[in-house]
C-alpha cells in the first residue's frame, strides 16, 4: 500500500512538473507570435497598394514587393490562377471578414474551406461544447476534444490548416441582446445553425446591418440553400434581395421541427451544404458584392479604423459600386439537395423582397432598438416544442417499476419509435408499432375492437405498456389507444415515463445511447 502511494505521489509530481512547463512555453509562444504581429504592423506602415496590383516601398523607390507573401503565393496559387479568381480575387479574400455562426455540421466545413482560401478575418459563434455524437459529421472537432468549447476547437483546427487568417472565437450563442455588437464588425454573415428562431434572428440582423446573407440547413438527406439580403440594400429597396422572412413569412408549427438529434442526418449531406456556403461566400467577396452603396456615399480623407480594432488602409481603397450597378438585383433562388435523388440538385426560383415584409420592405417594422431591447421574441414567435404531458401520473409507470413486472406478468410492450431505431435496439419481448403508422385513425381499431397488432391471446386482463425514446410519442399512442375503447374492460394501458433514455438511466446503463 505505501509503494503504492509512492508512485501516486511521484506521478502527481511529474504531473505538476509538466504543466509547469507547459505554462512556460505557451508564455513563450504567446510572446513569439506577439513579436511577429508588431513586425508585420511596422512592414504595413510604409506600403501602398498601386494601381497595377503591386506594393512599392515608400522608402525606397526602385524596390518593389508584391503584394502577397511568398508563402501566400505558394498556398493560394492554385485558386489564383482561376480565370474568375486571379490576384484581385485573392486579395479581395484577404481584405474580408465573415462570421460563422454555429461551429456545426454546417459551420465545420464551411469554416474549414474559407480559411483555406484566404479569408482575412473569420470570426466563429458557437456556445456549446463538443460531443461524440457531434464527431461523425462535424469535421473539425475530434475524440481529444470533446468537453471542449467547439469555438475553441474549430479555431484550433483552422490555425493549423491555415495560421494567416485572423480568427474571432465568441464562446456564447447570439441573442437578440448581443447580435449587434457581434454581427456589426463583418462583411458577410453565414447562418450555420439548426433551428428556426435563429434563422430569423440572424436574417434579422443582417438586414438592419446591411450584411448579405447565405443561409443552409440540413436534415437526414436532404438539404437546402439561399443567398439572402443580397444586395444588401435598406430596407424599402425593391433592388435589394429578400430576406429570410420573405421567403418564409411564417414559421413552421413547432411540433413539426425536428432536429438532428430527432430525425437523423447523414454527414456527407450536411457536409454537402457547409461546403457550398463557403463556395456562395467566396462568390460574394471575389465578385465585389458585399456592399452595395450609392457612388454619391461621401468619402472621409482620414484613415479609418479598422472594424476590429486597428488602422486598415486596404479597407478604403475598395471603389464604391455606381450607383447604376444597385437597381438591377441578382435573381435569388433556393438550391435543394437530395442525395436519394436523381438528380440530386435543383433550382427552386425565388421572388424579389415581399412587398409587406416586417424586415425588408418599406412597411417595416424592425428596428435595432426594438430587437435588441428585447421586444422580439423569437422563441413565442416560432413557438417551443415542449415535452408533451397528457398524461396523468395514474397512468404513467417508472422504468425500474417497469423492470419490476417484466416475467411477472402477463403484459403486451408497445415500442412506438420507427422501425430504424427499432433495428437499433429493443427490449426484448417488445413489438414494433412505428408512431407513423399510428396518425390519424391508422392503426387503431373501430371502438371496442382489437388492433391487428395486438395478440388474439393477450387476456383481457392483461396491461398493455407504450415506450418510446424519450417518454413522449409514448404518451400520445397511449392516449389513442384508451380513446379508442381498448381499455374499458379493466385492462391497465399506460406509457413508460422518460422512455429508453429512462430504461438506461435507472436500469440498464449499457443501452445504447444514439
Amino acid at each position: 500500500m505505501d509503494s503504492a502511494t509512492a508512485s501516486a505521489e511521484t506521478l502527481r509530481n511529474q504531473i505538476s512538473a509538466t504543466e509547469d512547463e507547459l505554462k512556460r512555453l505557451k508564455e513563450q509562444l504567446a510572446s513569439v507570435e506577439a513579436h511577429d504581429a508588431e513586425a508585420a504592423q511596422r512592414g504595413m506602415a510604409g506600403l501602398d497598394l498601386s494601381a497595377a496590383g503591386l506594393v512599392t516601398e515608400n522608402g525606397s523607390e526602385n524596390e518593389r514587393k508584391w503584394p502577397l507573401s511568398e508563402e501566400e503565393y505558394k498556398r493560394y496559387g492554385r485558386q489564383m490562377i482561376v480565370p474568375s479568381i486571379g490576384i484581385q480575387g485573392q486579395l479581395h479574400l484577404k481584405e474580408a471578414s465573415v462570421l460563422i455562426v454555429g461551429a456545426g455540421g454546417l459551420g465545420c466545413p464551411a469554416a474549414a474551406y474559407l480559411a483555406g482560401a484566404g479569408v482575412g478575418t473569420i470570426g466563429i459563434v458557437d456556445g456549446d461544447e463538443v460531443e461524440t455524437s457531434n464527431l461523425h459529421r462535424q469535421i473539425l472537432h475530434s475524440t481529444a476534444k470533446v468537453g471542449m468549447k467547439k469555438v475553441d476547437s474549430a479555431i484550433s483546427y483552422l490555425k493549423t490548416l491555415n495560421p494567416n487568417p485572423t480568427y474571432i472565437p465568441h464562446r456564447t450563442h447570439l441573442t437578440p441582446q448581443n447580435s449587434t455588437s457581434i454581427v456589426a464588425p463583418y462583411d458577410l454573415i453565414l447562418d450555420c445553425t439548426d433551428h428556426p428562431t435563429s434563422r430569423y434572428l440572424i436574417s434579422d440582423i443582417s438586414v438592419l446591418l446591411s450584411k448579405p446573407l447565405v443561409s443552409a440547413s440540413a436534415l437526414r438527406t436532404d438539404g437546402q440553400l439561399i443567398v439572402l439580403n443580397s444586395p444588401p440594400l435598406p430596407p424599402g429597396n425593391e433592388a435589394g434581395g429578400p430576406c429570410y422572412r420573405c421567403v418564409f413569412p411564417k414559421p413552421p408549427p413547432a411540433e413539426s421541427v425536428v432536429s438532428c438529434g430527432d430525425g437523423g442526418i447523414l454527414g456527407p449531406v450536411v457536409g454537402v451544404m457547409g461546403v457550398l456556403q463557403a463556395l456562395e461566400a467566396v462568390k460574394l467577396i471575389v465578385g465585389g458584392k458585399l456592399k452595395a452603396e450609392p457612388a454619391s456615399t461621401p468619402q472621409s480623407d482620414s484613415k479609418p479604423k479598422s472594424k476590429f480594432g486597428s488602422e486598415s488602409e486596404s479597407k478604403s481603397e475598395q471603389p464604391t459600386i455606381p450607383a447604376a450597378a444597385v437597381p438591377v438585383p441578382v435573381a435569388a433562388s433556393m438550391l435543394l439537395f437530395s442525395a436519394l435523388s436523381s438528380p440530386a440538385f435543383r433550382n427552386v426560383r425565388l421572388r424579389a423582397r415581399r412587398p409587406k415584409c416586417f424586415a425588408c420592405s418599406s412597411e417595416a417594422g424592425l428596428s435595432l432598438e426594438g430587437l435588441t431591447s428585447g421586444s422580439l421574441d423569437y422563441v413565442l414567435f416560432c413557438g417551443v416544442n415542449m415535452p408533451i404531458n397528457i398524461l396523468a401520473p395514474d397512468e404513467r409507470i417508472e422504468a425500474n417499476h417497469y423492470r419490476d413486472i417484466r416475467g411477472k406478468e402477463k403484459h403486451f410492450l408497445v415500442d412506438v419509435r420507427e422501425k430504424v431505431q427499432f433495428d437499433i435496439c429493443s427490449l426484448e419481448g417488445s413489438v414494433n408499432v412505428p408512431f407513423s403508422s399510428l396518425q390519424g385513425n391508422r392503426g387503431i381499431a373501430p371502438e371496442g375492437k382489437r388492433p391487428a397488432w395486438v395478440p388474439d391471446d393477450l387476456p383481457d386482463e392483461a396491461p398493455i405498456y407504450v415506450v418510446c425514446r424519450l417518454g413522449n410519442d409514448s404518451q400520445v399512442v397511449t392516449r389513442k389507444l384508451k380513446e379508442s375503447g381498448l381499455g374499458t374492460e379493466g385492462r391497465f394501458i399506460g406509457d413508460i415515463k422518460g422512455g429508453l433514455k429512462a430504461w438506461r438511466e435507472q436500469v440498464d446503463a449499457s443501452w445504447p445511447e444514439y
